[in-house]
This record gives C-alpha cells, sequence and structure tokens, in this order.
C-alpha cells in the first residue's frame, strides 16, 4: 500500500506518489470531462492505495470564534453552528482550539476555516468516491505553514509567510503556528524579477490589511520568510529590503528541502513539493473532509486493523505451536532417555540376579510368597499385653487361682472386612473357705467385669465356677468341706487388634 498525494489548484489536479522522502509525479489531470475520466482510471489503477487531498485555491476562509467551556455532544453542536453562520453552504470546513482564556468563564478561543467553493471539489471528490479508494483527508495548503516553519527552526509567534504555488503567490498571517489569514494572488509575471516584485507588492498588501483589521499595531515589527529557488535568492533580497514594519528572510527551499529530509528537491520556487512533503511527515490534525468524503478510508482502517488483529492471533498461535512442538519433543527426548536407563538398569539388574543362587521358582511366585510373608509378619503379635491385662485383674480379685492359660491370634471374616483378633482362654477357679453359691457368683462376675472393662475386651463365659442351670437347685454351702472346695472355670477373653 502507497502513500499518494492529490495536489488540486484552481485548473487542474496533480497526482503524486511518496515514498522515504522522494516524490513522484504520476500525472496532471485537466478540470474537464476528458480530464475528469482520466482520474477514473487512474485512481481504478490505484484501488488498494491511500490518498490524500491538498488544495491550494482562493475561495478559502478564516474566523475567530470564542464559545463556552462545553465538552461532547454540546461543544460539537454549537461548533457546527458557528461553522454554519460563517460558511453557510459549504461541508468542507473545520475547527482549531486555540486554548482557554483566562478568565473566570474559560471561554474556548476557536479558529473557524473552510473552503468555500464545494463544487470546485465535487467532481474530484465523487470520482474518489465511485473508486470506492480510501480518502485520508481533505487539507488546504495555508494548514502547513506553521509546521513547516516549525521545521525549520523558525519559531516567530507572528510571522507573515509567502510562497509561490504554480502561477500564484500565497502569503498568510501565523500566530503560534496556526494560520489565522490566507490570501492567494495571481502571478502575472513569472520572471524572476517579476515574482521578486510579486513578494514585495503581497507582503505589503497583507500588512496593510492586517493592520487594518487592527490584527496587529501600525508601528509593530513582524518578521517575513519568503520560501525561494537559490538562483532567484539575490534578486528577491535586493527587491526585499527590511523596513520598520517588515524584515524579510529569505529562505532557500533547497535548504529547506535538507532539513525536512526531502530528497526530491525543487526545481523552481515553487513550494508545491515542500508543502506536500510536509503532509506526509506531519499532516495537520484538523482536515477537511467529513464522513462521508472518508467512509472507504474508515473501512480500511477498520479491515487493516483486524487484519493486523489476525496477524498478531497468528503470530500467537505459532509461538505457542512452536513451544507446545518444543515441549512435546522434550518430553520424547525425556522418554528416550528414561528407556535407555530403562533398559541399562534391567540389564545390571539382570546381571546381579545370574550371580545368585537360583531358587527355582520364577518371579510371580516369589512376589506372592514375599507379600504373604509381609502380610503374617503384618499380623504377627505376642501374648504380653493379654497376658498383662489379666494378671492386673488377678491382682485385684486374690480369691480367684489361675489354673491355666491359653492364647493364640485368631483372624475372622465379615461381609465387608477382615477383623483380626487376640483370643485368651482363661482355666481359673475359685477357693473360698465357708462361703455360699451366691458369694462364689458374685467373686466370679467381678472378675468378669474386671477383664470387660478394659478396652477393645469382649468376654465369653465358657464355664461358671457353679451350675445355674434351670434344672439345678442352687443353695449355700453348710460344711466345711463345701467351703474349701475349689469351683473350677472357664473364660474366653477376645482382644481386638489394633489395625
Amino acid at each position: 500500500m502507497k502513500t499518494r498525494l492529490l495536489y488540486l489548484n484552481t485548473h487542474r489536479l496533480a497526482a503524486y506518489t511518496w515514498q522515504q522522502g522522494h516524490l513522484r509525479s504520476e500525472g496532471a489531470f485537466d478540470n474537464n470531462d476528458d480530464g475528469l475520466n482520466q482520474f477514473s482510471r487512474y485512481l481504478s489503477a490505484h484501488a488498494k492505495d491511500r490518498f490524500t487531498l491538498l488544495a491550494n485555491v482562493a475561495e478559502e476562509g478564516h474566523a475567530r470564534e470564542n464559545i463556552p467551556f462545553l465538552r461532547g455532544t454540546d461543544r460539537e453542536t454549537l461548533i457546527a453552528r458557528k461553522i454554519g453562520q460563517h460558511f453557510q453552504g459549504t461541508p468542507l470546513a473545520t475547527a482549531i482550539s486555540l486554548g482557554y482564556e483566562k478568565t473566570q468563564r474559560k471561554n474556548e478561543k476557536l479558529l473557524l476555516s473552510a473552503l468555500t467553493n464545494p463544487a470546485h471539489f465535487e467532481p474530484w471528490l465523487l470520482r474518489l468516491a465511485n473508486a470506492e479508494v480510501a480518502l485520508t483527508g481533505i487539507y488546504s495548503l495555508a494548514q502547513l505553514g506553521g509546521a513547516l516553519l516549525k521545521k525549520l527552526g523558525l519559531h516567530d509567534r507572528r510571522c507573515l509567510l509567502l510562497t509561490q504555488q504554480d502561477h500564484s503567490i500565497r502569503s498568510s498571517y501565523l500566530i503560534d503556528g496556526q494560520t489565522h489569514f490566507s490570501r492567494m494572488a495571481p502571478l502575472l509575471d513569472s520572471s524572476i524579477a517579476g515574482i521578486a516584485s510579486a513578494f514585495t507588492t503581497e507582503s505589503g498588501k497583507l500588512h496593510q490589511y492586517l493592520i487594518g483589521q487592527r490584527q496587529i499595531g501600525r508601528d509593530e515589527s513582524i518578521p517575513v520568510f519568503i520560501l525561494a529557488h537559490p538562483l532567484t535568492v539575490p534578486a528577491i533580497e535586493k527587491a526585499c529590503p527590511d523596513t520598520g514594519q517588515l524584515n524579510f528572510s529569505i529562505i532557500d527551499n533547497h535548504t529547506a528541502a535538507s532539513k525536512i529530509s526531502l530528497h526530491t528537491l525543487p526545481e523552481d520556487n515553487r513550494a508545491d513539493l515542500l508543502f506536500m512533503h510536509m503532509l506526509t511527515i506531519a499532516p495537520p490534525g484538523q482536515q477537511f473532509g467529513n464522513d462521508k468524503h472518508r467512509h472507504h478510508f474508515r473501512l480500511s482502517q477498520v479491515r487493516n486493523g483486524l487484519l493486523a488483529a489476525g496477524f498478531v492471533a497468528l503470530v500467537a498461535s505459532s509461538l505457542y505451536s512452536a513451544k507446545q512442538f518444543y515441549d512435546a519433543h522434550s518430553l520424547r527426548e525425556e522418554m528416550q532417555a528414561l528407556r535407555s536407563s530403562e533398559a541399562e538398569l534391567n540389564q545390571h539388574y539382570q546381571e546381579a540376579a545370574n550371580t545368585l543362587p537360583q531358587l527355582g521358582i520364577d518371579n510371580d511366585t516369589l512376589r506372592q510368597l514375599t507379600t504373604q510373608y509381609t502380610e503374617l509378619t503384618r499380623q504377627q503379635a505376642l501374648p504380653g499385653p493379654a497376658f498383662r491385662q489379666i494378671s492386673q485383674a488377678l491382682d485385684q480379685m486374690p480369691a480367684i487361682r489361675l489354673e491355666g492359660i491359653e492364647w493364640r491370634n485368631d483372624t475372622t471374616y465379615d461381609s465387608t472386612k477382615k477383623t483380626a483378633q487376640e483370643v485368651t482362654v482363661v482355666h481359673g477357679s475359685i477357693a473360698v473357705a465357708h462361703t455360699d453359691t451366691r458369694k462364689l457368683l458374685g467373686v466370679f462376675d467381678n472378675f468378669v467385669e474386671l477383664l470387660r472393662a478394659q478396652p477393645d475386651v469382649s468376654i465369653s463365659v465358657l464355664r461358671r465356677p457353679v451350675d445355674i442351670e434351670s434344672g439345678s437347685t442352687l443353695r449355700g454351702g453348710d460344711g466345711a468341706e463345701e467351703g474349701v472346695k475349689p469351683h473350677p472355670f472357664t473364660i474366653e477373653v477376645a482382644r481386638r487388634k489394633p489395625s
């Protein structure tokens, strides 16, 4: 996509292409049917490029206004009303803010500018719209004077700028880099002497006009800058001596081109190339085209934005894919290294296993036996804790004599889990002199309760010291022999093993 400039004057339109500081003419089109048709064909050939229109016409107006401090749509509506009051009938208008007054009301100062002959632009704008090319904006040559002087290092607050374009002299009055008034006068004599005389005449006319409008004082001194070809500088300096009110400075346009990095040097006094280059590198913030004129440019911006977003997404996805590919490659290399390490370890294991005596069983059987052994070792227990609990109970019951004790590990299964427990069978007797049967049972029950009071213990009575079945008679003892006779019993103490 190239940058193309359209330079419109009073009688024709010229097309240029700009690239890295070089301006190349691509043709001129007269303001007639034949020229307009040629222009349409030119646009069709470059429909994908962007165009900028620079106008140098006499019908250009400027006005200053003050408006209240507003924001948003209210400000836009008021500005549109002010433009309509000053420049009725033209859509080619713009407003430039000059800041705010330093008063309590803070009124905003505006410079209103307009191209007051829209009919001169209409045929060319119609061809641009029909070709659906991107028109970035419509600018006036007077808008670029301040930017050019600033680029050249000339920062006078008030000054006059005189330049030659086509067969005319443009004289502009600038304040702080903004053109407040500009007029175009025809150049009747194109000789060096005629051009020098025209610069002198036009600077004097503009000075008198500004004094009459009370924009400058009658005795105020103001600098005047004139752009000229190096060959004409001596003649112009001779024709434009300094006066009390006007101080002339002649600017060599070749030197000016070098300072603004324009590589295509002007061939004569005309400053067209300088202004077109400035339009490319430092376009003004305001332009005269409305949304209708710039419709296809807005579409191209949206299209380019979508393309840029798509490109960014593509780059991001490519980078992500590259990272994933790198990670996958790293994982494959790591997996290959692990496989190699596994193969090496298996080889070392096999070599070590070959040096050991052969067991005569395969690895699966050996693994199963090892697992069973580990489980048996885990379940292994000693009777010490169980014997200790029974001993503590016997210490509290001196009437109980221990006749025998059996201990074993017992593993029972239910439908949901496997339960391991220790089983202790206690064989004992009760030897109490001169007592009755109820007291014997009381001693026995107390012993059982002592054992049952211990945690995780369940008691089963296998044999009682006295038969208390329903068919027998419970009676007290009545003799000495009866009192010393031992009464054996057997109980089973099941102690659940902690898991």
